[in-house]
Order: structure tokens, then sequence, then C-alpha cells
């Protein structure tokens, strides 16, 4: 794949928990085009040499997935301090003052999302003058082959539309806002880098999701290694192979001083976004900032 003969920048992009969880997430994984294939092999390696042929979160239930996921997170906290990928997470809860309205429209919500996290990353963190190359995964609830239609029919046209609460379609948005010339939907089981949005966006949500159940087996696990106490909180095989994945993330981020709060926070949160792994937390952006509706049908 010549991705440099479409881009000066790649994206690969990723949704979870966005059908009935609380807390809802997604997460973009963006780097220069030249460096596309030296991280696809790296990240190729953490999943083939933990003996699986795809990571997905939902099916962190087994140690060896959890070896990949320690892998794909000591790879990609690697690649992020040495300034040659970001990863940033976009969490949304269900439940605020925001979302919790009648006939929300998901998709719709799912879309506007999209568009916060791409104006926040493919504008602001990297060169202005960047032309990007988009792979979703395929089985995004969002039909992205629409929005590349446009792109094809109408050309690239690059505004410095500031309004993130317009009633434009989102292929018109998406098009018009940012240079992206072109997307092109993968499936996860062939594309390393999209496994690696699969895990961070996973374990974002699940961290707000999780954080009390969390917090009570970390505490148990602490007072058993220091006073050797046989104290247990019933788990699930999931829930000890998150836990254990959530704890490894948190104290690579504290190692390598990326500003990213847990505790305070009840989740992961960066509070800085110029840093290279940002968990964000969205919050209304003003009184009016309300997620979309569907329309009265008949």
């Amino acid at each position: 794949m010549d991705v440099n003969a479409f881009s000066t920048h790649i994206a690969y992009a990723d949704e979870s928990y966005y059908t009935k969880e609380r807390y809802r997430s997604i997460a973009v994984v963006t780097f220069a085009a030249e460096h596309h294939d030296p991280i696809k092999r790296s990240f190729k390696e953490c999943i083939l040499s933990s003996g699986l042929k795809e990571f997905k979160w939902t099916k962190l239930r087994q140690a060896r997935e959890r070896f990949a996921a320690l892998k794909i997170i000591n790879t990609a906290i690697g690649l992020a301090v040495g300034k040659k990928l970001r990863i940033d997470v976009l969490i949304w809860d269900t439940q605020d003052d925001r979302h919790r309205i009648r006939r929300r429209d998901d998709i719709a919500n799912l879309e506007r999302m999209y568009y916060h996290l791409f104006k926040n990353v493919l504008q602001r963190r990297w060169p202005s003058e960047s032309k990007w190359y988009l792979f979703p995964d395929e089985n995004s609830a969002l039909d992205w082959a629409t929005v590349q239609d446009y792109l094809d029919s109408a050309g690239l046209t690059v505004s410095d539309s500031t309004n993130l609460f317009d009633q434009r379609p989102f292929s018109i948005r998406v098009s018009r806002d940012f240079q992206i010339m072109h997307i092109q939907e993968v499936t996860s089981a062939s594309e390393p880098i999209c496994q690696v949005a699969d895990l961070f966006a996973g374990i974002g949500a699940y961290s707000y999701l999780a954080y009390s159940r969390y917090t009570d087996w970390l505490s148990t696990e602490q007072d058993r290694l220091s006073v050797g106490l046989d104290v247990n909180v019933k788990l699930s095989n999931s829930e000890c192979e998150r836990f254990l994945v959530i704890k490894y993330l948190n104290e690579c981020c504290k190692h390598h001083k990326l500003r990213v709060g847990f505790s305070s926070s009840r989740g992961f949160r960066t509070y800085d976004p110029r840093f290279p792994v940002n968990f964000w937390l969205y919050a209304p952006q003003h009184s009016d900032d309300k997620a979309p509706v569907k329309a009265h049908s008949g």
C-alpha cells in the first residue's frame, strides 16, 4: 500500500462500547505516512508473538490476550514518547446533561464526536498542511463509504470552519473541514494499527465503566502483597485480565510523565492534550451543546 502517494499523514480509527454502555469512546492513532510500514510491523509482531492472529478488546479474557495488550501498550508508549505517533481517545458519558435527553440519535452523536476528535487531532496536533489518509474499522457504526463518495464527487475543499455545531451533513463537514484525501475502511484482523485503536478505545471507556471494581481489586491486591492477607474480590476472567492491563498502562504513563490522570478523574484522563497519549473525557462546550435527537417519524 503506497500511502505516501495519497497523503503526508495517516489516521487509524475505531470505536468501543458505542451501542449500550454508559461510557462510550472513539480512538484515533495518527503518525507521518513515512513511518507507516515500520509502525505496522512493530504492532504486528506484538500480536503474533503473543500467539494471536488478531487482538480485540472485547475478547480480552485470557493471559495471551493480556500479553498482547501489554506489548502493544509498551510499543505504543515508546513510539509516542519518541514523537513517532499520537494516540487520542475521546470518551463521553451518556448520562451527563448533554446526553440525557429523549430520542437521542446515537449515530448522529457518534458522527459529532468523530468531528470533535478530528478537529482536535488532525488540525491542532499536526502541521496545518498535512494531508490525511484515514483508515476506519469496517465494522464502524458510521457509513464511511458515503463520506468517501462525497470526496470522490466533490473533491477536496479546505475551509476554516470553527463551528462544531452546524447542521451540515457529516460527509460534507469531514470532507471540507479536514484535508482527508482518501478513506479506506479496513478489516481489523489484517490491520494491526486498527487493533491498537481498538485497544485504546476499549480501555478508555472501560476505565470509567469499571473504575469502582478496579479500585476494589487493586486495594485487595496491595493488601495481599504487603501483609499476605488472603483477600479476594470475585472477578470474572475478563475483569482480572483487563485490570492488569489498566494497571500497566497507568504505570507506563506515570513512568514517562505523560500527565495522564486516573484516580482523580475516576478513569484515564490526560490533563494536557498536547501530550501524545491523550484521553479526553468530553464535556459540553456551551449551554446549547446537546446531543442530536432523532426526527419525529410520520
